[in-house]
């Protein structure tokens, strides 16, 4: 671990103000972060656990003193102590540079420093100040290329202007990723994206799970147009993605040659989410991250027998079938033992398809073991004279 030590000593030769220990290396390390952050007087250390968080403090160069009484040890050697042989990356903040250390299993250390884009931290009072753009994951003046290819960034790695809103939507889908995924500790991961069309979604995915959060993938890109197809496996090729392939196939009955962890759909038309995650539900996925598309089956269905007030006006009947749509989806996934969330996808400013629905697997927690979530949906069917897709599927095959 001499080699950890040095880049750390070295990180703290550019001044930094925050670092960020993640990635436990153990499943049963308690503490899954760790947050150090200068302050007027030294350094404060926070450790996280799944309910807790404890705090100690450590001078900048020879001690420190709190409940766990750290002596006579500098922030970069405290620091060392805590991840060495625990965790698996560190990343540490300056004013305008982020130091990034992944660290494998044999201790080994790949460092490097990537510029933060108008980006300005300081320290004052007892507290660290922020005054920055939004700092995506996606690093504008990091050659992704990917973006490049899309017109979303140009060679030097910057945003194009009037791309800017879809380089926002696409961080928007990884910042939504990011947030389950760096609370899970895994070294592979095998994903589906069903309806991948372009791929420009996927390949991003791709990179995100491989280059920022290093991790194993395998990685299938599945749609029925056949010149797509083989476009994306040429590109794959190109950009070195070796365990990303591409796929002709329907969702409907598709067979996956290995056990899914993830399934990720982006404005799969109609029922074609639904097929996405039925199968997804099939597979005990751990993770679905599902964006919608045209949602018609149920505007051709709806009679309602009380509220005809929601069909009577044409905007007012396809946004609310719409939203039942996913509301049904959602209750569904709950009742086969996903905790199921609806997202606000990106700002409704910038496209009307802005749901969705991210849903994980619940622990210890079997298929229909919380019964209200079908009723409140047998509910909506009797109220409406709906039929959706996933619940006929469910209900013909479970």
């Amino acid at each position: 671990m001499d080699e950890l030590k040095y880049y750390l000593e070295q990180i703290f030769a550019d001044d930094v103000v925050r670092v960020i220990i993640s990635n436990p290396r153990m499943k049963s390390e308690p503490v899954n972060k760790i947050v150090a952050e200068k302050k007027q007087n030294g350094w404060q250390i926070a450790s996280y656990t799944q309910k807790q968080v404890f705090h100690e403090n450590v001078s900048d160069n020879c001690g420190g003193s709190n409940e766990t009484d750290v002596k006579n040890q500098g922030i970069s050697s405290r620091l060392f102590e805590l991840a060495s042989g625990n965790y698996k990356q560190i990343n540490a903040f300056s004013g305008a540079k982020e130091h990034v250390i992944l660290i494998s299993k044999k201790g080994a250390c790949n460092y490097k420093v990537k510029r933060i884009a108008n980006d300005t931290i300081r320290v004052a009072g007892t507290q660290t100040e922020h005054n920055r753009k939004k700092n995506y994951i996606l690093e504008e003046g990091t050659k992704i290329e990917p973006l490049i290819d899309m017109g979303i960034f140009t060679k030097e790695g910057r945003v194009v202007n009037s791309m800017y809103d879809k380089y926002k939507q696409i961080n928007r889908f990884i910042e939504i990723l990011d947030d389950e995924i760096s609370k899970r500790r895994m070294e592979t991961l095998h994903v589906i994206d069903f309806g991948c069309g372009k791929s420009y979604l996927t390949f991003i995915v791709y990179y995100y799970l491989t280059e920022i959060r290093g991790l194993k993938v395998e990685m299938i890109g599945l749609d029925l147009k056949e010149d797509v197809i083989k476009k994306c496996n040429q590109a794959a090729q190109k950009y070195g993605y070796v365990n990303l392939h591409f796929e002709m196939g329907d969702i409907n009955g598709y067979h996956a040659p290995f056990d899914v962890d993830m399934v990720i759909t982006l404005h799969a038309c109609d029922t074609a989410t639904d097929f996405a995650l039925y199968n997804a539900i099939c597979w005990n996925a751990d993770m679905i991250f599902s964006v919608p598309c045209c949602q018609h089956e149920l505007n051709g269905q709806i009679r309602p027998d009380q509220l005809e007030i929601l069909s009577r006006y044409g905007i007012v009947k396809e946004r609310f079938c719409a939203l039942a749509t996913d509301a049904i989806r959602a209750n569904l996934l709950e009742y086969c033992g996903y905790k199921t969330q609806l997202l606000e996808f990106i700002d409704f400013e910038h496209t009307p398809k802005n749901i969705m629905i991210r849903a994980v697997k619940r622990p210890m927690m079997a298929r229909g073991s919380n019964k209200k979530y079908l009723d409140e949906v047998e509910a909506m069917r009797k109220e409406f004279s709906f039929e959706p897709k996933l619940y006929i599927l469910l209900e013909e095959n479970f």
